[in-house]
């Protein structure tokens, strides 16, 4: 069960987020989450937190010293973890399957990425060449061609039959969903409270654009090729920002007398060719739809992650996706993606969405570095 969910407004790289140090970020994300819940500390069985650039300040284990620094007893463990974009989201399916086991009763997960303050290296640098963490093997098995996930976007963009003009405008739309979401107040029972660089509170995500230049973003320039598709208004921003949510077993949370906003049903991860890396969001949905026995149709919001806008275009071309259930509040084109914190982010937002709509099933699907992708399927209480 997800008894509540909880995120910080996403910072753009070096904007208002960028003097938090990602540890305290994550401390303070976790605190207000537990504020927000009448439950017993020590009764959680650990912590597990989504990061993937364990480098410089996001190194040596940040969950535990955020759980420290949140105000956990020094009794609960913590861990932190790397599955690529969905890292917050494989930290909510450690959590879920250690609960569902019956090795946990309650459990934290979530996420963290400050982009801002490490190291983006090889990952975002295609002329870096391919990342030290390939090793021999692997790079033979693939004649050297691995590497970043950009120029993949290109391939399979073109692989889909997609055109510049389909990736731009679903990019503005997200802008626009997004803006609208947060002058409808949609996000505002989800956000944490945290100070900008000015000292004032962070009301709402920094990247959004209200007003967008449609001329502006269809004269962008390709990014990794000179006849590629992907610019920098069709892909993801590069940010700041951190989730929390909080998982029980149904007998624990009725026993603690807290009540339930959503169910997980189904949890899956799945794996497809590294070169094109953006593939087994397919693979993934069809094994969550599979375990929870429903069908796409039997969904009533699907979010698929914006790494860039070819995957949820791909993905809604291969499950015939209807828009106003697709992304319906924007996505990490408008609002961000702080890569361990999505996940978790878009957890806590789908949470809330079907809420907001009385829908009764959610979907939320994460494409990884790698050619992985993960899926969950949740069901709302009540």
């Amino acid at each position: 069960m997800i008894v509540d969910a909880v995120r910080t407004p996403v910072g753009r790289r070096g904007g208002v987020l960028a003097h938090w140090h990602p540890t305290d970020l994550l401390a303070q994300t976790l605190r207000c989450l537990l504020d927000r819940v009448d439950i017993d500390e020590d009764a959680i069985a650990d912590v597990i937190i989504g990061c993937v650039m364990q480098n410089g300040d996001q190194a040596g284990n940040l969950a535990r010293w955020a759980a420290l620094g949140a105000g956990l007893p020094e009794s609960v463990p913590a861990t932190t973890i790397d599955r690529q974009c969905g890292s917050g989201q494989q930290a909510i399916h450690f959590a879920a399957q250690a609960v569902r086991a019956g090795d946990y009763r309650f459990a934290l997960a979530g996420g963290v990425e400050s982009m801002s303050r490490v190291e983006l290296g090889p990952l975002f640098n295609p002329a870096a060449g391919p990342g030290p963490w390939y090793g021999e093997r692997s790079l033979h098995r693939y004649d050297g061609n691995l590497g970043a996930q950009g120029p993949a976007a290109d391939v399979v963009a073109r692989k889909w039959g997609l055109a510049r003009t389909q990736l731009d405008d679903f990019s503005a739309r997200s802008h626009e969903r997004a803006a609208a979401a947060t002058a409808a107040g949609h996000f505002a029972s989800q956000l944490v409270p945290v100070t900008g660089t000015d000292g004032a509170t962070v009301s709402g995500d920094e990247g959004i654009r209200a007003n967008l230049d449609r001329v502006k973003i269809a004269g962008l320039a390709p990014v990794f090729a000179d006849d590629g598709l992907i610019t920098a208004a069709n892909a993801s921003q590069i940010s700041d920002g951190a989730a929390a949510v909080l998982i029980a077993s149904r007998d624990a949370a009725a026993q603690a007398g807290l009540p339930v906003r959503a169910t997980i049903r189904a949890m899956a991860v799945a794996a497809d060719d590294p070169q094109l890396q953006f593939t087994a969001v397919i693979p993934a949905a069809h094994k969550a739809l599979q375990q929870a026995g429903l069908q796409m149709s039997d969904i009533d919001r699907v979010e698929v992650n914006e790494a860039f806008a070819c995957v949820p275009l791909g993905f809604q071309q291969a499950f015939d996706v209807a828009d106003d259930r697709l992304n319906v509040n924007g996505g990490s084109i408008a609002v961000g993606h702080p890569l361990g914190s999505t996940g978790a982010r878009m957890m806590t937002d789908l949470v809330v969405e079907l809420e907001r709509s009385a829908g009764h099933y959610g979907l939320l699907v994460i494409c990884e570095g790698g050619g992985m992708a993960n899926a969950t399927i949740i069901e709302r209480a009540g």
